[in-house]
């Protein structure tokens, strides 16, 4: 007579690695000590149930039904086990990898509708969020926690935030003298400050989150850089017309650019303050040569960068820059705020990276008016907030429709941990480091000690079911790609325990990372909630926690 079965004392958990076809199956319970008291253990494919029975005898017969996920297995070759101290281990052959595409195409073949569960098997892709949201002809956005219409009126032109690095490469496409090209690099460098700035009925997006003038969002107190309140405080941006700040003289002409060379054609000296910036007044210039015309630069800043940065006349008479005849130019200016975005202190506060903090810009959180839940962050500076008009929401927190979540929200397949992952491995392409620490954007301590282990991996977790359960029960899983880390709760480490992660931290080069106190809140939940999914002896290596989050 078989033992009587609770069908969540035993847990499961598949994992399989990108391009190697293997399926393995962690099978465990908080109990039982497999290789002792699992004896004449057995596993066998059942088809019929899409499943693998784990069968075998402790004081009676015992037979666990655990489902196998969408995979091509192969049903031919042996299947390898184990009885291990705290886990029982299944390893199946697969025909494909799991990330092979023609595994990837199944729902399409089979005619799946999309749903929440298949929307996080799709890679986070910005370039489709442009498309897809400009093509709707106007957009709302909501509050994901309670459905709260953050938007005055629906929002019609969508941009794709570029880097913040954008004055670098164009230096390096250009060169960094007025010499290379006409001084193309400082005219490319303005004329992108001037058209990616927060204007009303315009959004901003970029790969966590989308920016949305102040003016299109309902009704909201900031807070200036004091701690109070202020009521639809006024930022410190650049007029509707882009050429609100052209330099007169005191006859009404325009004033002559300075030119960096001699009328001989040779060079002069030249750095970078003499390009952009001036300490004493903080504002960033760049010359341009009379033959643009004003039509060339967009003066509502609702199209593209790329589609009106016509420099073909500036290349023609890049040759001859030097030698020109002195004539009228146009000079604009990009204001102190603005000079803080190309530098990068106004971009990703959803994960900011060190080397683009300034201690002139404090963020604030912004929570939801009706809720009160975290919806995003918007910059302060010198008693002005938002210090550029903008406010940015994360694509984690909020919806393009309602319901919420539903199959016409853009952004239900964004996550928190999702885009922190993305961003993980993102940094950690760019910084050749696997390690990284994360730090609280306003007080600069440690919380979360992290290191990335493996990228590629793909798992599902879930309990098991009884094999005389009828087929129904028996659930359909899927693989979701993952990221296995190591990680560490710092923030009650002791004061010599936060010495040692700061040596580890210089030791080992690991990136440093800031984020909200609130997001750090919810991501330490997340690691430490799927902790459970591994067996005992999977729990720590180094005194790091093993965990993983869905990429």
């Amino acid at each position: 007579m078989a033992s009587l079965f609770y069908p969540k004392k035993w847990r499961f958990t598949w994992e399989a690695q990108s391009h190697i076809p293997t399926l393995r199956l962690l099978l465990f319970d908080s109990h039982t000590n497999p290789s002792i008291q699992c004896r004449n253990l057995e596993i066998h494919l059942d088809p019929s149930r899409s499943s693998v029975i784990v069968s075998w005898f402790e004081d009676s017969q015992v037979s666990l039904s655990i489902p196998i996920p969408r995979v091509l297995v192969d049903t031919e070759s042996p299947v390898i086990f184990r009885a291990l101290e705290d886990h029982i281990e299944v390893k199946l052959v697969l025909l494909l990898p799991v990330d092979h595409p023609i595994v990837s195409s199944f729902d399409s073949a089979l005619n799946l509708s999309e749903d929440q569960e298949n929307a996080f098997t799709k890679p986070l892709v910005m370039d489709s969020d442009v498309k897809i949201l400009s093509s709707e002809g106007g957009v709302d956005f909501y509050c994901r926690s309670c459905s709260f219409k953050l938007t005055r009126s629906p929002i019609r032109y969508f941009i794709e935030m570029p880097s913040v690095d954008w004055r670098e490469v164009a230096d390096n496409w250009f060169g960094a003298c007025c010499c290379s090209f006409g001084g193309i690099s400082e005219k490319l460098v303005v004329q992108y400050a001037n058209s990616y700035r927060c204007a009303q009925s315009k959004c901003l997006l970029s790969s966590t989150s989308i920016t949305l003038c102040k003016d299109d969002v309902v009704d909201y107190n900031f807070c200036k850089s004091d701690g109070h309140q202020e009521y639809n405080s006024v930022p410190n941006m650049i007029g509707d017309d882009d050429f609100s700040n052209i330099k007169t003289n005191s006859e009404g002409n325009q004033l002559q650019a300075t030119n960096c060379c001699d009328p001989s054609g040779d060079i002069l000296a030249s750095d970078e303050s003499s390009r952009f910036a001036h300490a004493e007044n903080e504002n960033l210039s760049a010359n341009l040569d009379s033959g643009v015309s004003k039509e060339k630069f967009n003066h509502d800043g609702l199209s593209p960068l790329p589609s009106y940065l016509d420099i073909s006349e500036d290349v023609a008479l890049a040759h001859d820059c030097c030698r020109q005849e002195k004539g009228p130019t146009t000079t604009i200016e990009v204001l102190a705020n603005q000079k803080s975005f190309l530098n990068g202190f106004l971009g990703n506060v959803f994960m900011v990276r060190s080397s683009y903090l300034s201690e002139d810009i404090e963020w604030f959180e912004f929570l939801c008016p009706q809720c009160s839940s975290l919806l995003g962050a918007y910059p302060c500076a010198k008693g002005c907030a938002p210090v550029d008009g903008g406010v940015r929401f994360f694509k984690c927190y909020i919806s393009t429709c309602l319901p919420v979540g539903g199959s016409g929200d853009l952004f239900r397949k964004y996550t928190m941990e999702r885009m922190f992952a993305n961003q993980l491995m993102e940094s950690a392409n760019d910084e050749s480091s696997f390690r990284t620490v994360v730090r609280d954007l306003k007080t600069s301590s440690l919380v979360l000690q992290i290191v990335l282990i493996n990228p590629d991996s793909w798992s599902c977790t879930g309990y098991c079911a009884g094999t005389k359960d009828p087929i129904e029960v028996v659930p359909k899983i899927n693989l979701h790609p993952v990221v296995k880390v190591l990680f560490s709760d710092s923030r009650s480490g002791t004061e010599s325990q936060s010495r040692m992660i700061e040596d580890w931290t210089t030791k080992n080069m690991a990136d440093e990372v800031f984020m909200l106190a609130s997001q750090m809140e919810e991501l330490m939940e997340s690691l430490t909630s799927r902790k459970c999914i591994y067996p005992p002896s999977y729990a720590s290596l180094q005194g790091l926690s093993l965990s993983s989050m869905p990429r």
